[in-house]
């Protein structure tokens, strides 16, 4: 049950991804595709989490998941200070 759950994670984020890149073709947001990069990286998060059968709480793929979270509010404070200069 847990890789059928690890899985859809892995399933939902690379989704996920593949709306903000249809998002980011749309407009040419850089912030749209910071998010899809982020989630990209959580999907891989979540495939190697089921590959290597680790805990979660006891591997180095816990900062794979931090980087992803520190990219995703990067890019929202890019956008915060982007949007100040016009």
């Amino acid at each position: 049950m847990n890789y059928f759950l690890l899985g859809g994670n892995c399933v939902a984020c690379s989704v996920i991804a593949l709306f903000f890149l249809r998002f980011w073709r749309s407009s040419h947001e850089r912030l749209y595709a910071i998010f899809a990069a982020a989630f990209w990286i959580m999907g891989l998060n979540w495939a190697a989490l089921g590959y290597f059968n680790q805990d979660e709480d006891k591997t180095w793929l816990y900062i794979v998941r931090f980087l992803a979270f520190v990219l995703i509010i990067y890019g929202i404070l890019d956008k915060n200070r982007s949007s100040r200069r016009l």
